[in-house]
């Protein structure tokens, strides 16, 4: 972050959300405070029925609905997606809730994130999603759980890993109780991995991500 007599470069994003957009809600909360360098330029959700699309309007963006059975494939749901994004004019597409799986084109390689409520790989893949994750965690009994922030391939929850945020799994947790700790974690791992990439920090080589 640099002073207020500079003017900082803010980085222009898409989210795509497929729920309340909380997530969304966060980014917009760090922006606002002049703690995130993003302009979220555009907001495409995957179903009508994600109430979320209401921070778009927060962030002075414009937002779709774009449904994947009104493709014809998962490439030709992923254009889709991504052409929208390119006229939006954004350099990074954030996965905030998103829950469909995306084909990501040349140009956009390494430029997709993805936040996963769990410690990748544990608990990843097809299928672990909402409360599904935290219920695994807790059957399998493992002592930590948090969150991933990773850049995305084609593959879910399963692209290069940029940071992770421990919590505890304590005795008698439910998985709504995890969720709750799991979510503050990821309220402080999105936006500093955000704001790693926005100010440059960030490289890739295969599957090992530097922050400089």
């Amino acid at each position: 972050m640099t002073d207020d007599a500079t003017v900082r470069r803010r980085l222009p994003i898409a989210v795509l959300i497929s729920g309340t957009g909380r997530t969304l809600k966060n980014i917009n909360e760090r922006v606002a405070a002049g703690r995130l360098d993003v302009d979220v330029r555009l907001v495409i959700a995957s179903t009508p029925k994600a109430t979320g699309v209401q921070f778009a309007a927060d962030a002075g963006a414009p937002s779709h609905v774009l449904v994947r059975k009104d493709f014809d494939s998962d490439p030709a749901y992923s254009e889709a997606i991504f052409a929208a994004c390119r006229k939006a004019g954004a350099e990074l597409v954030v996965l905030a809730g998103w829950l469909k799986l995306l084909v990501v084109p040349d140009d956009y390689r390494n430029r997709v994130v993805n936040i996963h409520p769990a410690l990748v790989p544990s608990f990843c893949g097809k299928g672990y999603f909402g409360h599904h994750v935290h219920q695994a965690a807790i059957d399998y009994g493992v002592k930590l759980s948090g969150c991933t922030v990773h850049f995305v391939d084609n593959q879910y929850d399963h692209g290069p890993v940029i940071l992770q945020k421990a919590v505890p799994v304590v005795h008698n947790d439910t998985a709504d109780v995890l969720a709750a700790r799991v979510f503050e974690a990821e309220c402080e791992a999105l936006p500093e991995a955000l704001q790693l990439i926005a100010e440059g920090r960030v490289t890739v080589a295969g599957r090992i991500v530097h922050v400089s």
